[in-house]
């Protein structure tokens, strides 16, 4: 696979885009908790402009009614995302307490919002309508009980998902519609730029994100290509990993089998022949293996 090359300007995402004004924001938050605020000023945003995760700006996060909210927008499953989320908090709890720092070594009480990650996947791979994740799940020692803990719950926005939700959401159900859109040109053979053309001036025709996409036409198609970009990256490097991880265990099995061979006493050839049959490897390949593993030190019959 050729290297992939990542835009390395912090580009803002679509999804923060269109929740970057308040009344969105409390709109989307009163969807998802059956609350019924009304007033702007009840909100204050807290997302930290210079947080950069993989050349991408964090998404969104805000105070309200003392919640710490922490909203996430993901193209790709990670059963990382409690961890990132943790770290995250970290980062915002430390802003809000910035002021009064000097009360965290007094006999009174700090109070703290109360913190609530929701992280929102419209990838092509097909996940729950909602889970929760737990950072738990990633301790290595289960048994002994964590001092830690943080919840990521992930709702699935692709179109059709979650639909109570997106009915109470208008803003939520067209960009769900947007990416629906695009998806179909792409899948109808459309290169992604064509596609994402094509989807601008439907759903601008239909009234899908219409004044948005209206005054932004040319920032969105940007910040779009620049999302397929990352998820290219991204694949890139899980297709990496998983490469190196076959490779690790092939170099592991090899090991393996010449060692028994010597326990064994078998000979040179006979490993050799050994390593071709069980690997489904050539000859050549098993003899490249044995230049590098064979124990000289061993006597064999």
């Amino acid at each position: 696979m050729s290297k992939l090359k990542v835009n390395k300007k912090h580009k803002d995402k679509l999804f923060r885009k269109i929740f970057r004004k308040k009344k969105d924001l409390l709109a989307l938050y009163n969807a998802l908790n059956g609350t019924a605020y009304t007033n702007e000023e009840d909100l204050e945003i807290t997302t930290l402009e210079d947080v950069v995760y993989m050349g991408m700006k964090n998404d969104t996060s805000f105070i309200i009614d003392h919640i710490m909210n922490l909203y996430e927008h993901q193209s790709s499953f990670s059963p990382n995302l409690p961890l990132r989320g943790l770290l995250y908090f970290a980062d915002l709890y430390r802003a809000h307490i910035e002021p009064i720092k000097r009360r965290l070594y007094t006999e009174t009480p700090l109070l703290i919002p109360t913190p609530q990650y929701f992280v929102f996947y419209n990838g092509t791979k097909d996940q729950p309508e909602r889970q929760i994740l737990h950072l738990s799940d990633l301790f290595i020692q289960k048994e002994k009980a964590p001092a830690l803990e943080c919840t990521a719950v992930m709702l699935n926005i692709n179109l059709g998902c979650n639909r109570e939700l997106m009915e109470k959401c208008s803003l939520l159900k067209q960009y769900a519609q947007f990416i629906a859109c695009i998806r179909d040109f792409i899948n109808k053979g459309c290169r992604r730029e064509d596609a994402v053309i094509k989807a601008v001036d439907t759903c601008i025709k239909n009234g899908i994100l219409s004044d948005l996409l209206r005054k932004n036409k040319a920032e969105v198609m940007n910040m779009i290509l620049t999302e397929f970009d990352e998820e290219d990256y991204r694949e890139f490097l899980r297709e990496e990993a998983r490469d190196s991880g076959l490779a690790e265990g092939l170099a592991e099995g090899v090991q393996a089998i010449i060692s028994i061979c010597q326990d064994f006493h078998l000979s040179y050839e006979d490993t050799l022949k050994k390593l071709t049959e069980k690997l489904s490897i050539s000859s050549e390949k098993a003899a490249s293996y044995l230049e590098q593993y064979w124990n000289h030190d061993e006597s064999t019959v």
